[in-house]
């Protein structure tokens, strides 16, 4: 499966952005997926992910109540809307695809990322 993230930008701390990451492949729907990120000097960290079957879900501590990650399958695509945007949110944002749950830090599966900055 391959995928490619968008959606990322500059935003204010408090706002908010929608990630979203097209995935190609006919058998998108039987992955686990995730979005990863990586700020400058920091280690990677699993942000959410969302398994295949029952649709169950997963967040970092750092962001529990603040980010939200969907799938269509029907679209190939998963999204993480990231409301309440902290400084330490800015990073590159990737998603990834596994047969596992939750995902790694280094998925089998991962394409480009989409920058997320977010201003104090």
């Amino acid at each position: 499966v391959q995928l490619q993230a968008s959606g990322g930008g500059l935003v204010q701390a408090g706002g908010s952005l929608r990630l979203s990451c097209a995935a190609s492949g006919r058998t998108f729907s039987i992955y686990d997926m995730g979005w990863v990120r990586q700020a400058p000097g920091k280690e990677r960290e699993l942000v959410a992910a969302i398994a295949w079957g029952d649709g169950t879900t997963y967040y970092a501590d750092s962001v529990k109540g603040r980010f939200t990650i969907s799938r269509e399958n029907f679209k190939n695509t998963v999204y993480l809307q990231m409301n309440s945007l902290k400084s330490e949110d800015t990073a590159v944002y990737y998603c990834g695809a596994d047969h596992r749950f939750p995902l790694t830090t280094t998925p089998p599966y991962w394409g480009q990322g989409t920058l997320v900055t977010v201003s104090s």
